[in-house]
């Protein structure tokens, strides 16, 4: 990936506010830059937030970024993963057709993947994997094959490794 659309996965503390999530998203559209996935939801503490953000683009226009999220007020800690060790995981939930020919191949590539059988009907299987994006990537991949009905994925959430956290 050349560095003008290097991936970048974005951790940002805010205060738990009504119009928070519009005044973020609002910097990255003001800039042209597309948010390829938006995680969030309350941390340990109420009344605080952690969005994981992941975008693609120009190091230096996401530097701006960076220092205007860390302008707003609601903001109380902005972290880009960027060339950093961190962890992230994401959930899918994915209806896959069943048919007499498919069903043993689901459930196989289901219990390969340590995914959850969560819904079964006469026609489908519902499954649930959590994993690092690429691994929900190669599952999506091998049960296209099967007839995927329908298809959401979380977006990841993502924290440092090691001792380092977005509280600073």
């Amino acid at each position: 990936m050349d560095i003008a659309n290097m991936k970048h996965t974005i951790s940002v503390l805010v205060e738990n506010e009504f119009g928070v999530l519009a005044r973020v998203a609002g910097l990255f559209s003001g800039r042209g830059f597309n948010i390829e996935s938006l995680t969030v939801a309350p941390t340990l503490d109420p009344s605080v937030s952690c969005m994981t953000i992941v975008t693609s683009g120009d190091e230096r226009v996401l530097e701006q970024i960076t220092k205007q999220l860390n302008k707003l007020i609601d903001t109380i800690k902005v972290m880009d993963f960027t060339g950093m060790e961190f962890i992230e995981r994401e959930m899918a939930l994915i209806k896959v057709q069943a048919t007499d020919e498919t069903r043993a191949e689901v459930l196989r590539i289901a219990d390969i993947f340590r995914g959850k059988v969560v819904d079964v009907t006469a026609r489908s299987y519902t499954l649930e994997i959590t994993g690092a994006p690429g691994k929900i990537e190669a599952v999506i991949d091998l049960l296209r094959p099967m007839g995927i009905k329908e298809l959401v994925r979380s977006g990841p959430v993502a924290l440092c490794r090691g001792s380092k956290d977005i509280k600073g």
